[in-house]
């Protein structure tokens, strides 16, 4: 975070070639602000913040926290997310208080790359910032949401899930259509329904549950 308060101002010339100053957040005003999207988190233990001569703030607080998003996983395991991170102030309205993004797009991206783990089961694909107003009790407030877009590593489904279930479908078709006897057919059957069964459970395991339309793989 950075801001401008003209009334901390001083000439380094004045006081031994000091230009800035650490200092504790609840020594000067600083912007209140809140994740819409936060359910739980941990507040940071850096409540610190650089004041520069010319009255600039600078506050850096990692935030580690978890968000709400809502899926589509209709095409489970090779579906695409977008989830939104929205930075709002709704003590000030946008007469007292604008927020505004200081990196490009692109730039965010860039830093987002390296830090994000590359060997979980989510692909970091895209990053867009949205700058708005939003309307509340005839009152208008800045709001700055930061739209992520992540693409699911099917691989593992795919070992897991997709191949066994191909392979009982066509051995249950080379059993029905084959030439062995009925009393035959009858026990591989079975043991064809107990495996799909099994493959049912691990797969209800498996399938997100926070969807309006459940994948196209959990109804066939």
């Amino acid at each position: 975070q950075e801001w401008q308060n003209p009334f901390a101002t001083w000439d380094p010339q004045d006081f031994c070639n000091i230009s800035e100053v650490v200092l504790p957040m609840d020594t000067y005003w600083s912007p209140p602000i809140f994740i819409l999207e936060r359910v739980n988190g941990q507040n940071p233990e850096l409540n610190y913040m650089v004041l520069m001569h010319n009255g600039s703030f600078n506050s850096t607080r990692p935030f580690q926290v978890t968000l709400t998003c809502s899926l589509i996983i209709l095409k489970f395991p090779f579906d695409t997310q977008s989830c939104n991170l929205s930075i709002a102030s709704f003590l000030y309205p946008v007469t007292d208080f604008v927020m505004k993004t200081r990196r490009t797009p692109a730039e965010v991206m860039k830093d987002s790359q390296t830090f994000l783990l590359t060997d979980g089961e989510w692909k970091f694909t895209n990053l867009s910032i949205i700058e708005y107003t939003e309307k509340m009790d005839d009152k208008r407030f800045s709001v700055v949401t930061y739209v992520i877009s992540i693409e699911r590593r099917p691989t593992l489904y795919i070992l897991n899930l997709i191949l066994p279930t191909c392979a009982l479908y066509l051995l249950d078709m080379a059993v029905l259509f084959g030439p062995s006897s009925l009393e035959e057919k009858i026990n591989f059957q079975i043991a064809i329904i107990l495996g799909s069964s099994m493959l049912a459970v691990i797969l209800n395991n498996s399938l997100p549950t926070s969807s309006n339309k459940p994948p196209i793989i959990g109804t066939h």
